[in-house]
């Protein structure tokens, strides 16, 4: 069987896959999943760097262990800050704790007037990933327009292991991630 190559459909199949995963474990396991700092990841979290991560919704990979981790090692954390659909994506700095605020598409985000930064390390959610480490978020462009101008940081996807494709659509604005981490492996090319 051909694999399907229409964004909206991969899309739908594997939001459906990852919702199925996450329902089947338990709140505990769910939590432990990326409690503990892998050795590959750990490399990149050093003092004085800056981490930018995101708020989980739904069944997304939950980075909070990764940032308060961060945090610990002295790198400073940032979130996304998004304003509409067609504005860019800013990165405000955030410290774990720290009240958030509603943004579109029932994000939860830094107040307009927190500090921006430019990060260098992007943990991203994800929808689907690839053998080439090409990500299928969810539609609107804002990781892969934030990303293009960031040529120095290093974007990491958070995954549950059951989003990985052997190949997905792709567009020629779409950005490949240099790493994936999942529940049970690290992916780089």
């Amino acid at each position: 069987m051909q694999p399907d190559f229409n964004k909206q459909s991969q899309r739908l199949e594997f939001r459906q896959k990852r919702d199925r995963f996450v329902d089947a474990l338990s709140p505990q396991d769910r939590a432990l999943a990326f409690s503990k700092t892998p050795s590959p990841l750990a490399q990149y979290l050093l003092p004085g760097k800056i981490v930018a991560g995101y708020i989980a919704i739904g069944s997304e990979v939950d980075p909070a262990a990764l940032l308060t981790q961060a945090h610990q090692l002295g790198c400073d954390i940032a979130l996304p800050h998004i304003t509409s659909k067609a504005a860019p994506m800013r990165f405000l700095r955030w410290t774990p704790g720290d009240n958030l605020v509603p943004g579109p598409f029932g994000l939860l985000q830094p107040a307009e007037n927190a500090p921006p930064c430019t990060p260098d390390i992007v943990l991203t959610p994800l929808v689907a990933f690839d053998d080439q480490l090409m990500r299928l978020g969810q539609g609107a462009g804002h990781y892969d327009r934030a990303l293009s101008v960031l040529e120095q940081a290093i974007a990491i996807g958070l995954a549950w292991s059951v989003q990985h494709a052997p190949a997905l659509a792709s567009d020629i604005w779409d950005m490949p991630l240099d790493a994936i981490l999942t529940e049970k492996s690290w992916m780089t090319l």
